[in-house]
């Protein structure tokens, strides 16, 4: 499995926002490692936690910086991001119920549910906090 890389393709250009990312995208590497590599099921599911501990924090970040600039399209974003959360939680209550390690299917889902949310409504909002900021 190949590690995600950080580059400008991933950047908001928003030096706070873009510094939480590069945190996840090394936590997901971390992840689909220990995933290919066989860790231990406890080791994988603590790097998961992590994870999503950390998404959960970096979610409420940006929705701190979108109420204090003013973003028309904080509903829905915030939306996004209990979308995802939500989805990240479903995968790892499975995982953990069926006794089983994560699947390289379910690390192509981390990757996109990581990547997708950045490059699609994360870029937006980056253009708009540089006008704002």
């Amino acid at each position: 499995m190949k590690d995600l890389i950080w580059d400008n393709t991933l950047s908001v250009q928003v030096d706070e926002i873009d510094e939480d990312h590069r945190r996840l995208v090394d936590l997901f590497n971390i992840l689909n490692h220990s995933v290919a590599d066989g860790d231990a099921p406890d080791y994988i599911e603590a790097v998961m936690e992590e994870l999503i501990s950390c998404t959960v924090w970096h979610f409420r970040h940006e929705e701190r910086l979108m109420l204090k600039y003013g973003y028309d399209g904080f509903l829905e974003h915030k939306t996004e991001h209990q979308e995802l959360i939500e989805s990240a939680k479903e995968l790892q209550i499975k995982t953990l119920q069926e006794g089983k390690s994560l699947s390289s299917d379910d690390i192509k889902f981390l990757e996109h549910w990581l990547t997708g949310h950045i490059l699609s409504a994360d870029m937006q909002l980056g253009t708009f906090l540089c006008m704002e900021m």
